[in-house]
């Protein structure tokens, strides 16, 4: 039997227990950071492992790991405000903006990582972020305009888009940002660790 033949069967249980990791750990941070709120909304503490997932297994488990941040936003009770106003535009644009915020840091990491793995880390880890906060504006302006528009009028904002901008995203977004490239090396010393080529036996 051929060393491919033996070593692929291993990679795939270490993907699955990796992934499996990844995932505990997301729904444990999403969990935690809950209950941090800069403004009325909680930071996203989560964005790190969903890079790590991503730049180990690809732009899939990117995904993957962002649908389980999604979920647990809903589940946590995070976005219950949203809920109230509209399940259906809550859910779709907690799902999407957690989906496409771990696709876009696989899909970066890739085209960026065979040239410069931490310049690759730090791509994704702007990426990941600015894709969250941005199909999170868009869900607003798409499903909660009118709310928000009253939530800034209540909040002294001249108009939605400064309430959104000012009010509900500035701080959280740029501590989120901060996180992850305060991350980036630590994140590239874990990439280095887990992706060293093994030997393996015939």
């Amino acid at each position: 039997m051929s060393v491919k033949a033996i070593s692929a069967p291993k990679m795939n249980i270490r993907t699955m227990v990796g992934m499996g990791i990844l995932t505990a750990i997301v729904i444990v941070l999403q969990a935690l950071a809950s209950q941090i709120k800069f403004g009325p909304f909680s930071i996203t503490l989560v964005l790190a492992p969903i890079i790590i997932g991503a730049a180990m297994y690809g732009w899939k488990a990117g995904a993957w790991l962002g649908f389980a941040f999604g979920g647990m936003v809903l589940l946590s009770g995070d976005a219950a405000a949203f809920m109230q106003i509209n399940a259906v535009g809550t859910v779709i644009t907690v799902l999407t903006k957690g989906i496409l915020a771990g696709l876009a840091a696989g899909s970066v990491y890739q085209l960026i990582a065979k040239k410069n793995k931490l310049a690759a880390v730090i791509t994704a880890g702007v990426v990941c972020p600015v894709v969250n906060t941005g199909i999170f504006i868009l869900g607003c302006y798409a499903f909660f305009l009118d709310t928000v528009r009253s939530w800034g009028a209540a909040s002294n904002y001249s108009n939605a888009t400064a309430y959104i901008f000012l009010g509900m995203i500035g701080v959280n977004f740029l501590v989120e940002l901060g996180i992850n490239l305060a991350l980036s090396t630590v994140i590239v010393r874990i990439l280095n660790q887990v992706q060293k080529p093994t030997t393996a036996a015939v």
